[in-house]
């Protein structure tokens, strides 16, 4: 049996645990993690890009002391890229060698039959873990004493690619043709993440615990930007917080997440603004939001935006 990551901490202490490695996380996401270690359960994290689906992967194998492994999906992902490739040049160097041999292999053989035979032994040794390149899910399966496997971005990689990982999200296992079944040496906490933009097959998401992060409501991200930025003035803080929650509130092309928030904090803290008015807001607007389009609109409302006191 493989080795497992049963969790030694207790719910509290997980919720605790990932704030001091500075993420928030809500009593949802503590139970899901808990959970997904308990039930030996992959997570699949689906909310709005930047809300810290990923941050979530980094955070909790940090906290359980285990190596973090990313395979980092896209449009015409495979499985040579995202399980294993053959070392084709080991392979080669090691033909060549049996080449010059030759004679000394077929030493005792008398039949064409009893030569292929001979032959067929040899053949199978280049068909052995000893010439795979492992790539990050074979690598997962490796780890003796346990990993987070973060499989980001699901929802970009193929329809075929989501198939080719039940195995794994179910088993812990992969079937290489060449070799057989390989068990994973120690079960991995694993996380896929979406952004949802396509709708993931009902077989995957059986195999998962389903997690949903949401834009944080205004307590949480200054809790945040508090852990994340503790330099960040509170009063601007408060200001920035509340700012951005109101343009989420507009009809944008793309809302700004709570990474680009920090960002705009990180930039204000650099500028050593003190109050959010609306000259830092035009001034740094481009920090927060990534579409002109959406930046003129907010440009034009700012004195909506900013509390009255504060706009000039």
């Amino acid at each position: 049996m493989p080795n497992t990551l049963q969790p030694a901490l207790t719910l509290n202490e997980l919720q605790n645990g990932l704030a001091a490695q500075g993420y928030m996380a809500s009593s949802a996401i503590a139970m899901t993690v808990f959970l997904g270690q308990s039930l030996q359960k992959p997570i699949l994290v689906e909310g709005p890009p930047g809300v810290g689906k990923t941050e979530l992967a980094k955070a909790s194998a940090a906290l359980l002391g285990v190596p973090l492994i990313r395979l980092q999906c896209y449009e015409g992902l495979d499985e040579s890229k995202a399980l294993y490739e053959w070392k084709y040049g080991k392979q080669l160097l090691y033909t060549q060698i049996l080449k010059d041999k030759l004679g000394d292999l077929m030493k005792g053989t008398h039949t064409l039959s009893e030569s292929v035979s001979r032959l067929h032994e040899f053949g199978d040794i280049f068909y052995s873990e000893d010439f795979l390149e492992p790539r990050p899910l074979l690598k997962a399966l490796h780890e003796e004493n346990g990993c987070v496997l973060l499989i980001d971005e699901i929802d970009k990689a193929d329809h075929e690619f989501e198939s080719f990982l039940l195995e794994l999200l179910s088993d812990y296992q992969i079937s290489i043709p060449e070799i057989g079944t390989v068990k994973a040496r120690s079960i991995p906490l694993v996380f896929l993440t979406s952004n949802n933009t396509r709708e993931l097959s009902d077989a995957l998401k059986r195999r998962c615990l389903h997690l949903y992060i949401p834009f944080p409501d205004i307590a949480l991200e200054n809790a945040i930007l508090r852990s994340r930025i503790p330099e960040l003035r509170e009063s601007l803080r408060e200001q920035l917080v509340d700012f951005v929650h109101k343009v989420r509130e507009l009809d944008l092309r793309k809302q700004p997440a709570v990474s680009e928030t920090l960002d705009w904090a990180r930039a204000l803290v650099t500028l050593h603004a003190k109050e959010l008015d609306s000259q830092w807001v035009a001034d740094t607007l481009n920090v927060l939001l990534k579409h002109e389009d959406d930046i003129l609109q907010v440009k034009d409302g700012i004195n909506k935006l900013l509390p009255p006191a504060k706009s000039r």
